[in-house]
């Protein structure tokens, strides 16, 4: 029981051929048919997506690279029974993975909230029994009478109920319930752009022939799922439900297909792999060192470990994930948005390139008036004021339940007291095929004995029923066409009095009239976006426009923006057909603005941008934009989009104020909340990986040249946990004003410059500290005694992380106003003049590693008190080291602008 689809080549099926295929006629079918159906063909639901619970999502995290290799890590230490690290390690791999779930667990609850603002109901026919005719349920008929015909026929049923074969009928402001071939229509007009991108609402005609392009969306006598009537009224029935839609269909397409990495998996892998390498370097180097030097065996096995766990950034799961998470957290208390991958909110920090659709986000989904101008080109209020009139009587007169987009930008843009001046008489409403409207009218001072028509309608259909010369309508023709072409629509205006007449008008009558002029329409513009495009523009991102309108539509709405854009930023779906990859690339680089695109061409726009080294983010709210979500780095929906669009995205935005749309605003908020979040892990990632790496260079080194181990395994954790709880201070630091004003990435190749450089410096400070101890400790060589040596390099190691932590942060605590966690934007809970977390943890690891080894946890560490000497001669050491510090800072930072 299935429609065979129509390639645009076959003749069409008629209505009588498509009933017969679904066995139904247009009574509708019965109630124990439609059950029946219901049980073969199921519910006509969306797929539902497979939810991951709690527990999975906590597993999943351990695919993570880095999060894997410190699980091995920990059973490599519980294996050579060094169970302290053993437990710490798996300790923080719990706490990373259980935030990281509990985080995304939170999201997909708030989305599956969002499922109400689907349709409910549908208006269908359906019959008790194959004798009656259709009735309502909500009416009983007592058995003993016979039914009567004049019943009302339509009843409201949930629209998972619709089975195929159901008899819809459809109305303006109705969303069409499933996939449907028209039986009847009456200035039907549907609006497809969650399918097609199309803003445009198209005509629909029961008995049209099929166009030529054999696109399947391009039926005149079909309509489907996930549209919208925007006017007329239609009856249709029922082909295709549930899975089986166009709406459905894209979703499912995409469901099973495997996501490409984004930015931040990218970076996190690209860095996790150097450490890998080096950690699984370090081991084997300890233990063939020690056997060849100093005939030592495994039993340096447990140190070699503790040497490889100490180039570990154990706290980066735990850091990353609580630094996303507060940001995500601070994103839905304050602005509403919803985010349903953590990550994402980095690769919004890093986003370069945001790919958007012109209507919902630049403009809203409504034309309002341009202006109204006559045959020569000059300002005609009197053209509005006759489409107005038009609109309004073509309204109350032909019973449309609404008026349309363009009638009603027309009685917003017009002087109501004038409009009703006019006495309505009749009225012929727009017609598909005539595209035109006519409204016949008796005006004040005309006398009983003048009806005047007021027709209004396509160019070329009006100037058609004018009486005018062929030049001068050519002419009228060349003029609307340049109009056009700068992204306007169009209407036509024409007036003819005629004497009055008691019969009814027909269309034969529009004829012989008199052209008043044009009235130009655009698109309304989204208040916020204007001052939204620019605020992005300010933080580096550069706002690329795919849409599936005229090119001359969506320049006009980019240069009311204030966009600067000419014809070489402009291009359309037929411009890169054919491209190769790395053209289409360099293509995509240059062009602002991409028209006419299929849902095919967004998918493929994105990836040439992400193949050209941009971080792309896509907005998108329709079926038509799942394979561009799907493909980005980031994708966005607004809170109005469609369901399968929203669960496909990573970021949700906030409901409309009051109407006006706020998705850019809300984008840039989320952009700065990913990239306050992505500086501190960049911050985290730069301090603790070089400190990690010139203490493990060190480490070799002393390993190489004393005759014991420089640090216990014991004494290797307890500086790792001091260390470790010290930098989740990174996670609530607010980064400085320039920070978050350029996208910020994780780049694993300058980060291994980076912490090379600082960790040989850091390695050189450990190095001048094994020489002051030789001066400092009393004996023959100064490192004759292991408990004072391990005293004296465990303070020294914290007291350098702390100067580390200072100096290489990017954070200042001078967040710009209006950003999260700036004074006075919401959440913000700082007092001015109180030291930041990063000096507060900073001064406690100072604190830490002076006070350590005069405690009665110094000698359970191994660990005795130091002589004053060392004090004097390491405040000198670390002073030098600090100003070498500052110096190779600033120097990097010159070269490496892209570092914050």
């Amino acid at each position: 029981m299935a429609v065979a689809e129509h390639d645009g080549r076959t003749p069409a099926p008629t209505a009588l051929q498509v009933l017969r295929s679904l066995d139904t006629g247009p009574r509708g079918l019965t109630d124990e048919e439609a059950d029946a159906r219901l049980a073969r063909h199921g519910e006509n639901t969306l797929p539902a997506r497979r939810t991951v619970p709690w527990p999975g999502r906590f597993v999943r995290g351990l695919r993570d690279p880095f999060t894997a290799v410190l699980f091995c890590l920990g059973l490599v230490s519980a294996t050579v029974a060094a169970w302290g690290t053993a437990c710490v390690i798996t300790l923080l791999v719990a706490v990373s993975c259980a935030l990281r779930a509990t985080g995304e667990h939170r999201a997909d609850r708030a989305m599956r909230s969002l499922r109400d603002l689907v349709t409910t109901t549908a208006t269908v026919v359906r019959r008790p029994d194959h004798d009656a005719p259709p009735v309502p349920r909500e009416l009983p008929v007592p058995r003993e009478l016979p039914v009567p015909r004049e019943l009302p026929v339509p009843r409201e049923l949930p629209v998972d109920q619709l089975v195929p074969g159901d008899i819809v009928r459809l109305g303006a402001g109705d969303l069409v319930p499933a996939d449907v071939h028209l039986l009847r229509a009456q200035g039907l007009y549907v609006n497809e752009a969650a399918l097609t991108g199309e803003s445009a609402p198209v005509p629909k005609d029961a008995g049209a022939a099929p166009r030529l392009s054999a696109a399947p969306l391009d039926t005149p006598y079909a309509c489907f799922q996930g549209s919208s009537v925007t006017a007329g009224s239609g009856t249709a029935v029922v082909t295709a439900t549930g899975s089986r839609t166009r709406f459905a269909a894209g979703y499912t397409a995409l469901a099973g297909a495997p996501r490409p990495a984004g930015a931040f998996d990218r970076s996190v892998h690209g860095i996790s792999w150097i450490l890998i390498r080096f950690m699984l370097l370090t081991p084997p180097l300890v233990l063939m060192a020690d056997a060849a030097l100093r005939g030592r065996g495994l039993e340096t096995l447990p140190f070699a470990v503790a040497v490889a766990v100490g180039l570990t950034p154990e706290m980066l799961p735990v850091v990353v994930t609580t630094c996303l998470a507060r940001a995500a957290v601070r994103l839905a208390r304050t602005h509403g948005v919803i985010v349903g991958r953590l990550p994402a909110l980095h690769d919004l920090g890093a986003m370069d390139v945001l790919c958007v659709d012109k209507t919902g986000t630049l403009t809203q989904d409504r034309p309002v008036v341009e202006r109204s101008f006559d045959a020569e080109g000059r300002d005609a209020p009197e053209v509005l004021h006759w489409a107005a009139v038009n609109a309004w009587w073509t309204l109350h007169l032909a019973d449309l339940p609404v008026p349309d987009a363009l009638d009603e930008a027309i009685l917003d843009a017009a002087d109501e007291e004038a409009v009703t001046h006019c006495e309505g008489i009749e009225a012929l409403p727009f017609d598909p095929v005539r595209r035109l409207a006519t409204a016949v009218v008796s005006r004040p001072g005309t006398g009983l004995g003048v009806h005047t028509l007021v027709v209004k309608g396509a160019v070329e259909n009006v100037l058609e029923c004018c009486a005018l010369p062929d030049e001068e309508r050519a002419r009228l023709h060349v003029h609307a066409a340049r109009h056009a072409a700068a992204g306007l629509r169009l209407l036509a205006v024409a007036t003819a009095d005629r004497p009055a007449r008691h019969r009814a008008w027909a269309p034969a009558d529009v004829r012989g009239l008199t052209f008043r002029g044009f009235v130009t329409l655009r698109d309304a513009l989204t208040p916020a976006a204007g001052p939204a495009l620019r605020a992005l523009a300010d933080r580096g991102v550069t706002v690329k426009i795919l849409t599936g309108d005229h090119p001359g539509t969506a320049a006009r709405a980019c240069r009311d923006l204030g966009l600067d854009v000419d014809g070489s930023d402009i291009r359309t779906a037929a411009d890169i057909e054919g491209l190769t990859p790395a053209d289409l690339a360099e293509l995509a680089h240059r062009t602002t603005v991409f028209a006419r695109c299929t849902p095919g061409h967004k998918a493929r726009i994105v990836t040439a941008l992400r193949a050209h080294g941009h971080t792309t983010g896509f907005l998108g709210d329709g079926v038509n934009d799942l394979p561009a979500l799907r493909v980005a780095d980031v994708g966005v929906a607004p809170h109005d989009a469609v369901p399968v669009a929203r669960e496909a995205a990573d970021l949700v935005l906030p409901r409309r104020a009051g109407g006006t749309p706020t998705g850019l605003t809300a984008i840039d908020h989320a952009v700065t909340a990913g990239r306050a979040g992505s500086t501190n892990i960049a911050t985290y990632l730069r301090s603790t990986l070089s400190s990690n790496l010139g203490n493990v260079i060190a480490m070799l080194t002393a390993g190489l040249l004393l005759p014991f181990l420089p640090m216990l395994p014991a004494q290797v954790l307890a500086q790792n946990l001091c260390f470790d709880a010290a930098q989740l201070a990174f996670a609530y630091e607010r980064p400085a004003r320039a920070a978050l004003g350029r996208p910020t990435s994780l780049r694993p190749r300058a980060f291994l410059r980076f912490i090379t450089g600082f960790g040989a410096l850091n390695a050189v400070a450990d190095l001048a500290t094994f020489a002051i101890l030789a001066l400092a400790v009393p004996g023959p060589t100064g490192t004759e005694d292991e408990a004072v040596f391990h005293s004296g390099w465990f303070t020294e190691n914290l007291l350098t992380q702390a100067l580390v932590m200072l100096l290489l942060r990017t954070a200042r605590g001078n967040a710009p106003p209006g950003s999260p966690g700036s004074p006075g934007s919401p959440g913000s809970r700082r007092v001015p003049g109180r030291p930041a977390p990063i000096t507060w943890a900073a001064m406690a690891l100072a604190v830490t590693g002076l006070v350590l080894p005069l405690t009665p946890l110094g000698p359970l560490l191994a660990m005795t008190p130091l002589p004053p000497l060392y004090y004097l001669l390491l405040a000198a050491v670390l002073a030098l080291y600090a100003l070498a510090l500052t110096t190779l800072r600033r120097t990097l930072r010159r070269r490496f602008t892209a570092q914050p």
